[in-house]
């Protein structure tokens, strides 16, 4: 399973490429004015500079939500760097350029998919990857683990190529449950992926370890 950071911070993108695992990075509007990025041109400049840090893959978001403006957008983030994957909206138009953008070999992240229904439309379409926003659906008292698992079962029936990248990560448990059911890629704030670094039992032996070293070499 793949590890990508949801994010537009530097810092973050580079303590989560220090720790050796990240696989890629996603980013949204949101997230960029979260960082204080704004204006397009900023916003582009952006992007390229995430691409030079990660070696995988870089969802930039299209703003658009015809289709003309998405073919417009996409076009243009895709030649900002080899690494952008064009990340559009579960909508009508978002689906038609899905299929563009497919048969372009531009590669794409179909964005806010909250049912099993909407991910096979996706990767009827060419998505390279569907994002289900797990969290979310948790949030509305449905479990957002048993989405996953579904996607993937049908994928797997059919032999869709489209990736599931579970999103809407609020946990270093989701992680742990995505890579049960099989998610292809989980995209997760810093601290996600750093909490499946801690375990209580850990610190206790570690201490003992070293207490016991003190012991046979005191200072």
């Amino acid at each position: 399973m793949k590890f990508f950071i949801d994010t537009a911070d530097l810092k973050e993108i580079s303590e989560a490429h220090a720790l050796g695992v990240l696989d890629g990075v996603t980013t949204n509007p949101s997230l960029m004015a979260k960082s204080g990025i704004t204006g397009q041109q900023n916003i582009l400049a952006h992007y390229v500079k995430i691409c030079e840090m990660v070696e995988g893959d870089v969802s930039a978001e299209v703003i658009a939500t015809d289709f003309a403006g998405m073919v417009r957008e996409g076009e243009m983030l895709s030649e900002l760097h080899p690494n952008i994957v064009v990340k559009v909206p579960m909508i009508a138009d978002g689906v038609k350029a899905l299929k563009y953008f497919s048969g372009k070999g531009i590669r794409t992240n179909c964005t806010l998919v909250f049912s099993a229904g909407q991910a096979i439309l996706a990767a009827k379409a060419g998505a390279s990857m569907v994002s289900p926003f797990m969290g979310r659906i948790d949030d509305t008292n449905w479990d957002g683990v048993s989405l996953i698992e579904q996607i993937v079962g049908i994928y797997g029936n059919y032999g869709f190529a489209t990736e599931v990248l579970a999103a809407s990560i609020r946990s270093s448990l989701h992680i742990v449950q995505c890579a049960e059911v099989g998610a292809d890629i989980v995209t997760c704030p810093l601290s996600s992926i750093t909490g499946l670094l801690k375990h209580p039992l850990t610190d206790v032996g570690l201490e003992k370890f070293l207490a016991d070293y003190r012991k046979g070499n005191p200072v």
